[in-house]
């Protein structure tokens, strides 16, 4: 069992130096594109116990008076992870065409939707299908 320990660390050091596989949500007040106009919110399809890896996978970042009743079929039921501008708020819903349960997020990160209430037997981490974005 000794010579497993330094093979497990090694392997724990090769995960951390690694790019890509260490996620970490960004600060709200970041969140701008290329051209510095503003962003407002940003999704992510991974979260993870352990909040340093949050925030990580494919992204999808949500303009400005964005109005999705129907996300596009890669990103229904996905979203685990999402960081929200300030003077932004994020209200989405659990059902396409924005039926269902609804929730609103406010400005702020959200590492782990699995936090977040959706109900009594449910959460919101793989159950958003619709959403709408505003900014003000």
């Amino acid at each position: 069992m000794s010579s497993l320990h330094p093979l497990l660390l090694a392997l724990a050091l090769a995960l951390v130096a690694l790019p890509g596989v260490r996620g970490s949500c960004p600060v709200p007040a970041d969140l701008k594109r290329a051209d510095g106009t503003r962003t407002c919110a940003q999704l992510y399809d991974k979260s993870d116990p352990y909040y340093d890896n949050c925030c990580a996978g494919a992204e999808l970042a949500v303009e400005p008076g964005t109005d999705l009743p129907f996300l596009p079929a890669d990103w229904t039921n996905v979203i685990s992870s999402l960081v929200v501008a300030p003077r932004c708020e994020l209200t989405v819903w659990s059902v396409r065409g924005k039926k269902g349960k609804t929730h609103k997020f406010s400005a702020g990160a959200y590492p782990r939707l699995e936090e977040y209430r959706r109900g009594i037997f449910g959460d919101w981490s793989n159950a958003i299908a619709s959403l709408y974005c505003r900014c003000y």
